[in-house]
This record gives structure tokens, sequence and C-alpha cells, in this order.
């Protein structure tokens, strides 16, 4: 059996880091984690080939030499997978799909043969055994949560990982928490199930011997889901790691009460994590109340943020706009908050309402919905917003507008780099070396900001000299989500 394995491509967003991965000539920001680990449930007399559309480009011949079409992806991906199922279609093969997207949707692609829908370690086990018997069915949905215990280490061999900017692992998946607008829940449930240290071992390890020794991301949505089992397993295993095979850089998500834990903040310094994201979504009281987002309530989010600077890690942030206690003054009072903060890569939107949600099944009984979820940043919305659409729109540009306009954005990195107290020098690797070349031709030189980059880079040099690389890392960041924002903007 050949079995071509497909992942569609991302579009242009915040996320994807697009702009930012060509100052260091990579095609992609992480590989296909969930189709890399499908892989290794598969049957070993497989032949296996995975063609990842954000790094390469799916040809002729990998569907004429392939028996059966796996398509996995996230709901942001959807108009590439619908591409790619009717050139699938095209080509004859029988086209098995799954991930978030299919499994929020199914029913929106009928060209489908097969969906193994939810979590694989449930559900493609059964699907696997009726294909051999000859009997596959059309849909697979899983009864429970599997838990992660026996996930397989993922086929790094079916990808170059030369190809990409960062490597992924995943910890655990669920979130104790309830956000109306987050379908994390819908998908994991709310009790995070954790791998063993054994296993994370056994993973860096595969990803070491594969040659790699960049960053790794660990791509749980809320990697403190279970304090415990972090505290006790994972963050010792990783610092005796980082012991043995010297400094390895981890970046992940996590939710803001990171900030009330000092000692759980610096171990995973210790363990090698200098990034988080965190979403924020606003600094209304009343519109967090309304989406239950209540870790975030009852606190001062800016100073949250800081302690987390100070602790030695970065702070990515999510903002969203639109939900039903937005007044008109919120456009103002994100700006104010990026701003004071020091978060320098701020990922704003619009709210949607993904399916499943309870934010989808309130605005379904409200009769406010409109289309469907697309999963990106676009600045449009799927439901009827209580405030003026058109106010919206124009208060969602004039954010973006704002935040990562040369002036404004160059001064909130020097506002981050103040507070951030990182352990450990970040090294000057060629990746490193290669970006701030990038970065004085493409920054310094050709931009229209460039006297604010420089006026950074002097800064830094004279002020954080030790920082020089995370000035230019973050710059390089800037000019992509700035790239990004031009095109909402417009």
């Amino acid at each position: 059996m050949n079995v071509l394995l497909v992942s569609p491509e991302f579009p242009d967003t915040f996320w994807s880091f697009k702009h930012a991965i060509k100052f260091i000539r990579k095609k992609a920001s992480l590989p296909p984690l969930g189709l890399l680990t499908v892989a290794a449930m598969l049957p070993e007399e497989w032949n296996k080939r995975l063609v990842d559309l954000n790094a390469q480009n799916l040809k002729g011949e990998d569907l004429e030499w392939a028996d059966i079409a796996m398509i996995g992806c996230m709901t942001v991906q959807r108009e590439s997978a619908a591409r790619v199922i009717k050139r699938c279609r095209d080509a004859g093969l029988k086209i098995v799909a799954g991930g978030p997207l299919f499994s929020s949707e199914h029913e929106h692609f009928p060209d489908v043969d097969h969906f193994v829908l939810d979590e694989a370690e449930e559900t493609l086990p059964v699907f696997l055994s009726d294909l051999e018997r000859g009997c596959p069915q059309p849909i697979y949905r899983a009864e429970k949560y599997p838990e992660v215990t026996e996930t397989p280490i993922p086929l790094w061999e079916l990808v170059d990982l030369s190809r990409y900017a960062s490597m992924s692992i995943q910890y655990s998946r669920g979130c104790p928490y309830d956000c109306e607008f987050c379908d994390v829940t819908v998908l994991f449930g709310h009790r995070p199930r954790t791998k063993t240290s054994a296993q994370i071992t056994a993973e860096l390890a595969a990803l070491r011997d594969h040659g790699w020794r960049g960053r790794i991301f660990f791509v749980d949505d809320n990697l403190i889901g279970n304090k415990r089992r972090l505290r006790e397993d994972l963050l010792p295993t990783l610092i005796e790691w980082r012991k043995r095979h010297g400094s390895a850089a981890f970046y992940t998500e996590a939710t803001i009460n990171l900030a009330d834990d000092p000692v759980l903040m610096a171990s995973m310094v210790e363990a090698g994590f200098d990034t988080v994201f965190v979403g924020i979504e606003t600094p209304a009281e009343e519109s967090l109340v309304e989406c239950s987002k209540k870790q975030n309530t009852r606190r001062d989010l800016v100073e949250d943020v800081k302690k987390i600077q100070r602790a030695g890690m970065q702070v990515q942030a999510g903002f969203i706009v639109g939900f039903d206690n937005d007044e008109p003054s919120i456009f103002r009072r994100q700006i104010e908050f990026i701003q004071r903060s020091g978060i320098v890569t701020a990922m704003v939107g619009i709210l949607q309402a993904p399916y499943g949600t309870k934010l989808y099944e309130r605005l379904k009984r409200e009769e406010r919905l409109l289309g469907e979820f697309k999963g990106d940043n676009e600045g449009t919305t799927n439901f009827i917003p209580k405030m003026d659409v058109d106010t919206l729109r124009e208060g969602y540009r004039s954010i973006l507008a704002h935040i990562y306009a040369p002036e404004h954005f160059y001064r909130r990195a020097r506002t981050f780099l103040r507070e951030y107290r990182p352990r450990t020098r970040t090294p000057l690797s060629f990746e490193n070396a290669l970006a701030g070349i990038r970065a004085f031709y493409e920054l310094g030189i050709r931009s229209r900001g460039r006297g604010h980059y420089w006026g950074l880079i002097f800064w830094t040099l004279f002020r954080r000299p030790v920082l020089l690389p995370v000035a230019i890392t973050i710059a390089v960041d800037g000019y992509h989500c700035r790239k990004i924002s031009e095109l909402y903007i417009l």
C-alpha cells in the first residue's frame, strides 16, 4: 500500500511567520506534527510519502505513486484542503481525511471517502482494521478522549527538517478552562492528558538523531493545564536533558496565571523556555466575563505580562475585538495595553465563532450566525456583532495600523527589552547571523521604518548589548506582522 499524506497550505496569517522565515531561508515555520504522528500509527509495511504544501509542491508523480491519500489539517487550511481533495479525486485516489477541520465540519466535504475524526489514537486503529477486512466505513468518531501515553514518535524521516524554522512536540492535550469562543475543549476536553517524561525524552532524542539543533515548539494549547505534572515530571526532565545535550530553546502556549507562580516560571526558564504565547484577548473586564475567560479577570494584566518578561520569557499574545460588551473605546484601550505591556508580537483578530463552541451555540440560538468559520484573522467575522460592523472593521484596522507602524512597534520593542531578563545568553548561531545580515538590508536600508530600526539596534548596543540577537529577531517578527497587517488594512 502506497499512502500519500498531504498537509494543505496555510494562508498568509500572523501565525504563519511567512515573511519572517524568509530571513533565514526557510520554507515554513513548523512541520505538520499531526500527520507525522499519524504516519507512525500506520502499518509498518506500508510505503509512506508526506507532502507539506507549505514547504513543497504536490506533484503529479506523487498522485500517480499513491494508492490512497490521507489529508489532515486545521480549519484555517480549508481552501487549500478543498483544492487537494479535488486533485486527489481527479487522480482517482481514495481519500481519507481527519484533523480539526474535518472533525468540526466533515459534512461540507462530500468527495472524501472516509473520515477518521477526533483523535487518531482512538479512531485510526478501527479504520485500519476495517480497511484490512475490506469494509471501511464512511465516518469514524471517538467515544472518549484517549490517553496519550501510547502515542508514537512522529516519523521525522518523512520530512526535510532543513526546510523548517522550528520543530514541534506535543506534551499534553486538553485545557481546564472554559472560554466561550475556544474550540480546544470541544476537540480535546477539559482534562489535560499528558505524555510521560520518557516519551518526551524519546521524541527529543529522535529529533536530535535526525540532526535537529534548533528551536522546538511545545504545541500544547495550555502547557500549564496540569501544573503538578509539569512541575514534577516534564520540567525536571528537560532540565536534565539540557545538562546532557547543551542549550535547547523551547517555546509554548500558556494562560496568564503563569505569572502567579514565580517558582514555576523559574523552572521553565531553566528548562529552556524563552517565549510563551498567552491569550490576553482584551483589557475590558466586562468582555472577559462575557466570554468566561475567568483566569484573566480581577488582575493587573500589564503587570502580569511584565512578571513573565522579567522571569526570562518573551510574551507573545492574542487579542480580540468584537465582543458584545465592547464599546468603541475598546480600540484605543487595546492599543494602549499593547504598547504599555511591551508585547512585541501582538496577534489581533475580530471575534469569530468556531463550530461546536458555546459561543457558536449561543449565537445560533440568537439567530446571529453568518457564513462559515474561517479560523484566521482576516478582519471579518461569521456572526452579526452588537457593534456596528463598519465601526468594528475600521476600529480593528486602526489597531493594526497603529501597533505595527514602525514608530510604535520599535518603541514597544524597547519597552520589552527594558523588562526582559533572560537567564542565559542567546548564542549567535548561523541563523541569527543570517537574519542579522538580511535585516541589515531589508529593515535597515529598504524599509520605510529604517530610522526606527537603527534606533532599536543602537539603543540595544548601548543599553542591553547581550540582547542584540533578540532585538534582531523581534524586528524580523515585526516585519512579518507589519506585512500581514497591511493585508487587513487595505
